[in-house]
């Protein structure tokens, strides 16, 4: 029996989300089948919408799985650890850092979003008729898959339709249900090392086994992926995160024939693709992809906002159907208005207009960045990675102490930002981002850092 409030300003879907994932928790087996949500629905006189809410939320946390034309089951997940034990006190937030600099390495400045011009599209899409009493296309609406698809194929070289593009709420979002479309298959799962952390913690949340294949100056090392058991592996091929190196062509066709003989798939991460300064960007890996074995990822965080919580996968013509079956497949993963809205700005021009201006500015700051660590910092660093994104990779070329620094860049009020594997150090170096600072602040910026710097070095 559910407790719900229908006067309590907590939504119904997270109260019932909450009284059921109690339950699953402290009284039901594994294997144990769930109501429907018909039952629950006429049975506590409550919307569809909102109890289909709640389960949706459960299935996205593993609490429970479904099964096709059976129903909701309990996962199979360990519950040992957390059964409810007593009321949880209340933990007061701790204060905030005021930082004077902060060289966070993948973000905008407030001024780089076009505010006003976003404002006069939602008006617009907003006096259209759209349908909020109906439930939206949870693989994402039509009109952006059709502006995105559109996009990657003119800019970046892929080969879609619209039906392919999957539209989330995150990169995060993307790589769970990446990890949830292959986990019947395959629990063997490779990635870059040093490589990007969070995509390596969602597929452990799913408990994939992972292989960190190292990296070299052509980006992943390929002989050390065809030794290991993976059937599949998450790249950065056009700008290595961390180190910046790009993978070769002959490289690309390589991983592509380990794929095809392996029976294995590659997820490409586009990443920082769109802000390149030195060259084009390198045309993506999915383009020279003929036997449908690589997974392309993207989001609009670095290039327009990411606030917005807008990411996009394009799928395999083979998995299609296999993620309609998915629940996830049925819930919208990003709001209407913000759809319609990203979908009008695209197809009025003003996508690309933005992308060359932001570009632009982010070319000037990189090239101040650049020029104020050669000239304040000089021969006490050298520059790993450069050339594109929205930081510039940094390592000493003498002795520095890391932690101190760390403790001294803290009391100075100045937040700096490491690349490393997080469980590892192999690779030791600082990222010094410039695309939330105005041009004029990046001086300063790197002088308050010189000054914590050389304190640092022995």
């Amino acid at each position: 029996m559910y407790t719900l409030n229908p006067h309590s300003k907590v939504p119904l879907y997270l109260q019932l989300y909450d009284e059921m994932k109690y339950e699953i928790i402290n009284h039901l087996h594994v294997g144990g089948k769930l109501p429907s949500i018909r039952k629950i629905s006429q049975e506590y006189q409550i919307s569809k919408n909102t109890v289909e809410s709640a389960f949706s939320q459960l299935y996205a946390e593993g609490y429970i799985e479904s099964k096709n034309k059976s129903g909701y089951f309990v996962s199979d997940i360990n519950l040992l650890d957390l059964h409810v034990k007593g009321t949880l006190t209340q933990i007061e937030a701790s204060a905030q850092t005021d930082y004077i600099y902060d060289f966070y390495p993948a973000r905008l400045s407030q001024d780089t979003f076009p505010i006003k011009l976003w404002k006069r599209l939602f008006n617009k899409v907003m006096d259209r008729s759209l349908d909020f009493g109906a439930y939206p296309n949870g693989q994402g609406e039509l009109g952006l898959r059709e502006q995105i698809a559109k996009y990657l194929i003119d800019s970046r070289g892929v080969k879609c339709s619209a039906n392919q593009v999957i539209l989330s709420g995150s990169f995060m979002d993307s790589m769970g249900l990446v990890a949830r479309l292959f986990k019947p298959e395959s629990t063997g799962f490779a990635i870059e090392h040093p490589g990007y952390h969070v995509a390596r913690r969602v597929f452990e949340s799913y408990n994939y086994e992972i292989s960190k294949i190292g990296v070299d100056a052509n980006g992943l090392k390929i002989q050390e992926l065809e030794n290991s058991e993976a059937k599949l592996v998450y790249i950065t091929p056009s700008h290595q995160y961390p180190t910046g190196v790009a993978m070769p062509i002959a490289n690309r066709l390589r991983l592509l024939q380990w794929a095809n003989a392996n029976d294995a798939f590659i997820i490409e991460d586009d990443y920082d693709s769109e802000m390149s300064y030195k060259n084009r960007p390198i045309p993506c890996l999915q383009g020279l992809d003929h036997d449908e074995r690589v997974i392309y990822i993207g989001t609009f965080s670095k290039s327009l906002s990411p606030a917005l919580r807008v990411s996009y996968m394009v799928l395999p013509l083979r998995f299609i159907d296999t993620y309609k079956g998915m629940v996830d497949y049925y819930f919208p993963r990003v709001s209407l208005s913000t759809q319609k809205t990203l979908e009008l700005f695209m197809k009025e021009g003003h996508w690309e207009r933005h992308l060359r201006k932001v570009r632009h500015s982010n070319r000037k700051k990189h090239d101040i960045m650049k020029e104020s660590l050669q000239s304040i910092l000089g021969e006490s660093m050298k520059i790993v990675s450069e050339g594109g994104g929205l930081a510039i990779l940094i390592q000493p070329i003498c002795k520095l102490d890391f932690e101190k620094l760390k403790v001294k860049t803290e009391e100075a009020k100045l937040k700096i930002y490491f690349a490393k594997e997080r469980s590892g150090g192999e690779f030791e170096a600082l990222r010094m981002g410039f695309g939330g600072f105005k041009e004029n602040e990046i001086p300063y910026a790197v002088q308050a850092f010189a000054k914590v710097w050389f304190e640092c070095i022995d």
